[in-house]
């Protein structure tokens, strides 16, 4: 019969007093040393002490290693206990090494403690699962607790548990089994426990004195006397892989880098800065304890270097939890003695960028998540001249405000802060439409009788865009231009897909509109559509506008592209005898480049744009603007311009998709392309492969394919651009095939 559940007290919690003991003595001289061989970021042995550390405090931790040995104190530094293990006797005897050392560090705690005994040679098991098992031990007041996983395939050293009325009854080693072969999933005992000091140092002394030294045994012996066993159950089985041979240290080193890219859920909420600022998932990632960590961090940088007094600008868009955000920023910054512009409407992204130079603030801060879902919200950080951070700062930014706790923030109710006047609420809605009215001709659209539908996707260009085409007076027509957080549902991102309504319009207008423009939620970004209804790609915008500064502006000077970008702006600049540039993915690289070599304008295919002389960010109000004097002072439609521009270029066509990347795909097809370097693309021979930003393979006349995963969600990127549509779709085929392939 199995032992009975025993029940718990009405007083226990899932803490108390604990302590651990580590077993890093290892079998001999090669399983010792492959406890320092590196594991990712750390060696074996730090990853897995690290796992422990997270739920035991360092002075309460002993570490068990053998006589003499140094490599692992001098791994694991000086805040922990170490005891040696005279002789390699086994994991039982090793165990009961520690007693002295765990009772000396318990103290006056040890009769209500619980004690976890792990491996170092274990660094996969995630600190959760630890976790895991002392609560599961607290909650249900058992004698020993014990992790446990249901394997396919277990090994033949494998301990197999047997159950009785879902109890724990029996754990059948491999001697005590030697005619039945297991096969198929089973359950089995990874090898870590828990239990009060007493009863694991009573019976490791019991069993080392009957000359059983194996730790395995202590289970057993704890069921023999009647006592109770519960368990904790992982099921990611990566985290049952041992480290015991070189072998088993590269499996290891693959599961750790899958890892790096399994989605985060509530056990990481760390604030993590992409291409384009720090976006999360609201609830989750996205927080306000989170926003005030970030702003507590940036405000310490902003003191550092001597700044404060310039003061920072604050805005908001129209997301969920961006008006509270916007002021609870407002809050830390006047709380460090740095006074704060609040732009108090919901403002365009492009605005608080104009926003910083035009005031002379250190920064400028807009809570946004652009073009993500609306469950997403995030905030992006501007320079005093306007440019986004680049990656050494944000890194900086994200560090500092990952290692603070909610203690460490400084704060000003945001009442007394606006009677102080650390706080000032500021309307630039104005100003930032005369600067734009500086650089686009409006009085050569007057007259035009241009005729132009609208669609914010919800967001927040419709006040400023819509002042700028009433200046201008053109006849203007907004849709979905309401306060709407869930953006209809949609991501607010201004692309094919999701401008059917847009298109619709024009197509059924009969001729009614001369053009179509969208910007995305926080309105940096821009879409066209032409007035028979085509949806105009950034691509070839890019190319109209390139040519249209250069030629009809008479704006002489190179363009900027990022590596997704179409090198159809490589050869109209070569034509103008102008230089092009390539760069990474992300507006800072654009704006950098713009500066690097004096071009005119720089974009990415993803809907961003400016041009020299304008913001150091992309503006998806100021695009429209621009693409509708083109027009004007052209006098000629979208498609017109189009054929025109392709007689000088030629043509190139585009495609792209998206896959889910799973954490294997992260690392198989990395590896398979170092691994299979490569000579051709289908039939088309390789020219060459930059390793810029992802993986790009040049091919002949200009053609190429690019996979680039993205910082930001777990996407794997395709992009190519060929000669015809039909090997576009060639390229893109094969793109798919070899991603896929062996995943």
């Amino acid at each position: 019969m199995a032992p009975q559940r025993a029940q718990s007290s009405p007083t226990l919690t899932p803490t108390g007093p604990r302590a651990a003991v580590v077993l890093a003595a290892g079998n001999d001289d090669a399983s010792r040393a492959l406890l320092s061989q590196p594991l990712g970021d750390a060696t074996v042995v730090e990853t897995a002490v690290d796992n422990v550390r997270r739920i035991v405090d360092a002075d309460r931790i002993v570490v068990v290693v053998a006589a003499g040995d140094r490599t692992v104190r001098d791994l694991l530094g000086d805040d922990l206990t170490y005891v040696e293990q005279a002789e390699a006797c086994g994991t039982g005897d090793a165990a009961l090494t520690a007693r002295a050392a765990v009772l000396a560090a318990l103290g006056d705690d040890a009769a209500d403690a619980s004690v976890l005994v792990a491996y170092a040679d274990t660094p996969l098991l995630r600190s959760q699962s630890l976790r895991g098992l002392m609560t599961r031990h607290l909650l249900t007041g058992a004698d020993l607790s014990l992790l446990s996983a249901v394997v396919d395939a277990p090994r033949a050293t494998d301990g197999r548990i047997v159950r009785t009325d879902g109890e724990i009854s029996a754990i059948l080693e491999p001697e005590d089994r030697p005619d039945v072969e297991v096969d198929g999933p089973t359950e089995i005992n990874v090898g870590a426990y828990v239990a009060a000091p007493g009863l694991l140092f009573d019976e490791l002394d019991a069993m080392v004195a009957d000359g059983e030294n194996r730790l395995t045994e202590l289970a057993r012996r704890v069921i023999a006397h009647g006592r109770r066993i519960s368990s904790y159950r992982i099921y990611d089985t990566d985290e049952v892989r041992g480290v015991n041979t070189d072998a088993e240290l590269a499996e290891a080193a693959d599961v750790v880098l899958k890892r790096l890219f399994m989605p985060k859920k509530n056990t990481d909420t760390k604030i993590v800065f992409g291409t384009g600022g720090w976006r999360a998932v609201i609830g989750e990632g996205y927080t306000l304890a989170n926003v005030r960590r970030l702003c507590q961090a940036i405000a310490n940088q902003v003191v550092r270097q001597g700044i404060e007094t310039q003061g920072v600008v604050i805005g908001g868009d129209r997301r969920f939890l961006s008006r509270e955000s916007a002021e609870a920023a407002a809050e830390v910054f006047a709380g460090n003695n740095i006074p704060v512009v609040l732009l108090p409407d919901d403002v365009p992204t492009p605005l608080v960028t104009f926003a910083a130079p035009h005031l002379g603030s250190a920064l400028g801060i807009i809570i946004t998540s652009s073009h993500n879902p609306p469950e997403w919200n995030g905030m992006k950080v501007f320079r005093a001249d306007g440019s986004l951070p680049l990656d050494d700062e944000t890194d900086r930014y994200q560090d500092e405000a990952n290692a603070l706790a909610v203690d460490d923030v400084i704060t000003l109710d945001l009442a007394l802060a606006r009677r102080t006047g650390m706080v000032t609420d500021k309307v630039l809605t104005e100003p930032y439409v005369d600067a734009i009215e500086k650089i686009v001709d409006v009085d050569s659209v007057r007259g035009s009788d241009l005729r132009v539908i609208v669609d914010p996707m919800y967001g927040t260009s419709q006040l400023t865009l819509g002042t700028i085409l009433n200046d201008m007076r053109v006849r203007s027509e907004f849709i979905h231009a309401a306060h709407n957080p869930l953006f209809g549902g949609i991501a607010p991102a201004p692309d094919l897909q999701r401008l059917s309504t847009l298109i619709t319009m024009i197509e059924q207008g009969g001729g009614r509109y001369d053009l179509g423009m969208a910007t995305d939620g926080d309105s940096d970004r821009i879409g066209i559509v032409d007035e028979t209804g085509e949806y105009i790609t950034t691509n070839d915008l890019l190319l109209l506008l390139f040519w249209y500064l250069h030629e009809v502006r008479g704006e002489k000077g190179g363009v900027v592209r990022n590596l997704a970008t179409t090198h159809l702006l490589d050869r109209l600049a070569a034509h103008f005898g102008e230089e092009s540039y390539e760069c990474k993915v992300g507006f800072k690289h654009v704006t950098a480049g713009m500066e690097k070599i004096g071009a005119v304008l720089g974009g990415e295919s993803s809907g961003g744009l400016t041009i020299r002389g304008w913001i150091l960010g992309k503006d998806g109000i100021f695009a429209c603007a621009l693409v509708v004097e083109m027009l004007a002072r052209t006098g000629k439609r979208i498609s017109e311009l189009r054929e025109m521009i392709y007689e000088i270029t030629g043509r190139l066509y585009t495609l792209e998709a998206n896959v889910d990347s799973t954490p294997e795909m992260r690392v198989a097809v990395p590896r398979r392309l170092e691994a299979e370097p490569l000579t051709h693309v289908g039939p088309y021979p390789v020219v060459s492969v930059s390793h810029l930003d992802g993986t790009k393979i040049l091919l002949e006349n200009d053609n190429w394919a690019l996979l680039r995963f993205s910082g930001t969600e777990p996407v794997l990127r395709m992009f190519v651009e060929a000669d015809s549509p039909e090997k576009a779709a060639e390229l893109l085929d094969w793109l798919k095939g070899f991603v896929t392939a062996g995943v």
